[in-house]
């Protein structure tokens, strides 16, 4: 919930020579919905990609404040689905989450789909267990199709805005015997390997390049660092060195 249209003007706009100018990684923007038009205008032929924060499953109805697939279709092709802080603050579980990712795939959008334990979690020795949940759960009943249309991130919840971060071996285990292997489970190895996994958490320039260098580490969910748009760029520019 961060930069009104005024403000997402000024720094998508200092976002796009550098960032349309890399050519060998994909860049999804995801501003909220009240600056989804005005950023849209701005991307418009930069091949840059457009996402919501949030979406509703319900194709209409009486449903106020939220937001349907069809709406989010009009403008998006991506929509950012289960984040910690909406499983957090608004009650969402891995259910909602699943229809959601079904309206979402119905609709054409791409959904992003966010796993991640808490640090109580973490500390317990349960996070293989969680995620591997939230995949199953999150995604039950799609097939291996529809599971190689999506991207999922994995956000350990303790390093989201803490300036923590998942060293970037542990992040990469999780990412390959957690996630990928509950990818293959469900939708056979190879649907899994061409599932995109990033890694979100407190990632920076400065640690960038050490989460993209791993093997099952597929890009970033980058939130604070996005908000500014040396830090943006410079974190995009890592991951093109690491193709």
């Amino acid at each position: 919930m961060n930069k009104t249209a005024a403000e997402a003007q000024i720094l998508v706009s200092g976002l796009l020579p550098e960032l349309a100018s890399l050519k060998d990684v994909d860049k999804v923007l995801c501003p909220p919905f009240t600056d989804l038009w005005v950023v849209k205008d701005l991307l418009r032929d930069t091949g840059i990609g457009l996402g919501a924060q949030n979406m509703y499953w319900e194709e209409s109805g009486a449903y106020t404040g939220e937001v349907s697939p069809a709406m989010v279709a009009e403008v998006c092709d991506y929509v950012i689905l289960g984040h910690s802080e909406r499983r957090q603050f608004f009650g969402e579980t891995d259910e909602t989450v699943n229809k959601k990712i079904k309206a979402a795939l119905a609709h054409g959008i791409t959904p992003i789909v966010c796993i991640g334990e808490t640090l109580e979690e973490n500390q317990a020795g349960q996070t293989g267990d969680v995620v591997s949940r939230q995949v199953r759960f999150g995604l039950a009943g799609l097939n291996p199709d529809e599971g190689s249309k999506l991207v999922v991130a994995y956000e350990p919840i303790w390093a989201i805005g803490t300036g923590l971060a998942a060293t970037p071996d542990d992040a990469n285990a999780i990412h390959k015997n957690v996630v990928r292997g509950a990818l293959a489970e469900m939708f056979g190895a190879n649907a899994a390997e061409s599932i995109r996994i990033l890694y979100g958490g407190s990632v920076k320039p400065e640690n960038a390049s050490g989460f993209f260098s791993q093997s099952d580490i597929d890009g970033a969910l980058v939130g604070g660092a996005s908000l500014n748009a040396e830090s943006f760029i410079a974190i995009a520019q890592a991951a093109t060195t690491n193709t």
